[in-house]
């Protein structure tokens, strides 16, 4: 099937509002990069309440641990502002930069590498959350989890969005 454009429809994913890429990006980033590390530090013996309070551990600092479900709700919330900010971040660059939306699959992956640098060496450092020793298993599937869970999916969503506004 051929698009008015020229374009056959099979080959070409859907076009998105920048409010549904920005929607889409922030679930998936989020559910992925979660999903991740419920996974990796689940069989590692890690209950996922303390996943996700040690996520609020980053605004509360050690006091994050003894605030019981509240506090991991609060990690919750926090991990997917933080998804919301990625997707968002992403999206105005594509916007303004035109070689993201055409190479998703170079840019999303250095972005994603770009997420975790700023991730871990300004804002944790910046951040009331106790400093953690960085580890070559941790730190191979922190990177892995960034590039394909969080910078591929923002930069496939917005490159979806700019269809929309060609």
């Amino acid at each position: 099937m051929t698009t008015s454009q020229g374009q056959h429809s099979s080959t070409t994913a859907p076009a998105l509002s920048i409010g549904k890429a920005l929607a889409f990006a922030t679930l998936t980033i989020g559910i992925l990069d979660i999903a991740d590390a419920l996974i990796f530090y689940g069989l590692r013996g890690v209950a996922p309440h303390l996943i996700f309070q040690s996520i609020a551990s980053g605004l509360l600092g050690h006091p994050a641990f003894t605030g019981g479900f509240r506090t991991a709700l609060l990690g919750g919330a926090l991990h997917f502002f933080i998804s919301f900010v990625i997707a968002l971040v992403y999206l105005v660059a594509n916007g303004r930069i035109a070689t993201l939306a055409d190479r998703p699959f170079i840019w999303g992956p250095l972005y994603g590498i770009a997420v975790w640098a700023v991730m871990y060496f300004a804002v944790l450092p910046l951040s009331a959350a106790a400093p953690s020793p960085m580890k070559w298993p941790v730190v191979t599937d922190e990177i892995a989890i960034h590039i394909f869970g969080v910078g591929l999916p923002a930069a496939l969503f917005a490159a979806a969005a700019q269809r929309r506004r060609v």
